[in-house]
């Protein structure tokens, strides 16, 4: 199932990554560099998939994930993480407290990261009625 898919990151080589492997795999991609945008974006042109890096100058994920919850609470979102100053089970807890699907933890493979989109598209579709 192909996808439009809406990547926040705010590192371009991050961006470009995650690009090129869901543009392989036929997906089209939205992307933003910070909350702020990425609102605006998904606003604009809702996609199928969230992917928001949880800590970012400005708007972080972690805001964003707040507001997108308000403007629609049933998106679909992998949050993504280096670490950071949290353990990976806290920020696994904040990022499902905050209506994260899954968390995918920097630095990722192609194979994690089309894993999880595949985990979280798979749960939309058994959740829609008729299914």
């Amino acid at each position: 199932m192909m996808a439009k898919i809406l990547v926040i990151d705010d590192q371009p080589e991050i961006l470009l990554a995650i690009r090129k492997i869901l543009e392989a795999e036929g997906h089209q991609v939205l992307q933003a560099s910070d909350g702020n945008e990425a609102l605006t974006s998904f606003k604009a042109d809702p996609p199928d998939l969230v992917i928001t890096d949880l800590f970012m100058p400005g708007k972080d994920g972690i805001e964003f994930l707040l507001e997108l919850k308000t403007v629609s609470p049933a998106s679909r979102v992998i949050a993504m993480s280096g670490g950071g100053v949290l353990p990976r089970e806290e920020i696994l807890e904040f990022a499902d407290v905050l209506g994260a699907h899954t968390l995918l933890r920097k630095p990722f493979s192609r194979e994690e990261v089309l894993d999880a989109i595949g985990k979280v598209l798979d749960q939309e579709l058994e959740s829609r009625p008729g299914r």
